[in-house]
């Protein structure tokens, strides 16, 4: 289906009978399915009746009961002529070199593209509940769906485009997700995004689940281009207050086989037998590299090292692969590990590698 922002726009109060009439006609395609993205407000609008016709409540009350009450949305709407008069802003257009108002447009079928009226504290939850589905955890499940579904909704799936920044020295990649936009830029850090507009506003939210940030912005002139301005303010948060990313947290597995790992290198220099080695190690782990000869590789990394000062903590890559770092007299070295799938995991690949002081 074709890009039809504008077209779509202006028909946010259609009622449902003229939109099943449009639908009736059959629908006029840009493109073959399958073979490009495109963003269409028409399939969302089509989504709304199949939750209408599914769940036999307008997918308004729907979304209300099951998403908007569950996480205390209060002050959401889909209709403004139920806000208070004092609580709503009025949108505007840039013409003329003036500003005219643009009159507000009543809720309809083409709502479910994305009609709601929210304010910054109630939108702010929304942001807050997409954050709390990272890191992947065994914690309890709180609010409409799972954190997994969250996460599957923020999965980038199809390919988009690179996008330029003038304060960007490489371009964005950017693919779409389930009602999302999934973006990473050239120092690794990835964001989930989306922008909205109707005639007389504009809007932009965008988190960085690996650093549990939110920004929301919203502005009543029409088509704000707000995700740009929130792209070039995050990049100036993580730049200025040197923000990291998420520090996974480690498996007991890990912690294990990292406290064995210890005891073989340092205290007993490779001596086991044949029963701790079917506890510790995947049956490959010998095959690939034979015990004589790691242990005359490891002792020749340690004794151009010297006496160990200190053993680092662990950090993870994820549940079954992780490193951390030795340092001695004269440098430093890092042992990275991962662990077969098997149950318990045990540990398939072992790299040491020497880092020398740079002073």
């Amino acid at each position: 289906m074709p890009e039809d922002d504008p077209w779509a726009d202006r028909l946010l109060a259609l009622p449902d009978t003229d939109f099943l009439a449009i639908l009736n006609k059959g629908i006029s395609m840009s493109n073959p399915p399958g073979t490009i993205w495109e963003y269409t407000n028409l399939c969302y609008t089509i989504l709304g009746r199949i939750i209408t016709v599914v769940s036999q409540i307008s997918y308004q009350e729907y979304i209300k009961k099951e998403i908007l009450d569950l996480l205390d949305m209060k002050n959401t709407f889909w209709e403004y002529s139920k806000i208070p008069s004092e609580l709503l802003a009025h949108g505007y257009c840039w013409e003329c070199e003036h500003y005219s108002e643009e009159n507000l447009l009543h809720d309809g079928s083409f709502g479910a593209m994305g009609g709601l009226i929210s304010s910054i504290e109630d939108f702010s939850k929304y942001i807050s509940y997409h954050l709390q589905a990272w890191p992947p955890r065994n914690d309890p499940e709180y609010g409409p769906i799972r954190r997994s579904s969250l996460r599957e909704m923020q999965h980038p799936w199809n390919f988009m485009e690179l996008n330029t920044y003038t304060h960007r020295s490489c371009p964005i990649t950017s693919a779409y997700c389930y009602g999302l936009v999934w973006s990473k830029n050239n120092d690794g850090i990835v964001s989930i995004n989306h922008s909205g507009g109707l005639p007389g506003f504009g809007s932009n939210w965008i988190i960085l689940p690996e650093h549990g940030i939110g920004l929301v912005s919203f502005a009543n002139r029409t088509y704000a281009d707000l995700g740009h301005i929130n792209t070039v303010i995050m990049d100036q948060i993580v730049t200025l207050a040197d923000l990291k990313s998420r520090q996974l947290p480690v498996s007991k597995m890990l912690t294990e086989r990292k406290q064995q790992l210890i005891k073989l290198l340092v205290e007993d220099n490779w001596n086991i037998n044949d029963f701790q080695i079917s506890k510790i190690f995947a049956e490959n782990f010998f095959l690939d590299q034979t015990l004589e000869l790691r242990k005359t590789t490891s002792q020749e990394l340690f004794n151009q090292v010297g006496k160990i000062l200190n053993i680092g903590e662990l950090i993870p890559k994820n549940q079954l692969r992780g490193q951390f770092e030795i340092e001695c007299e004269h440098g430093k070295i890092q042992i990275m590990f991962s662990l077969s799938p098997e149950n318990p995991p045990l540990i398939q690949e072992l790299k040491l590698s020497k880092i020398t002081n740079k002073n």
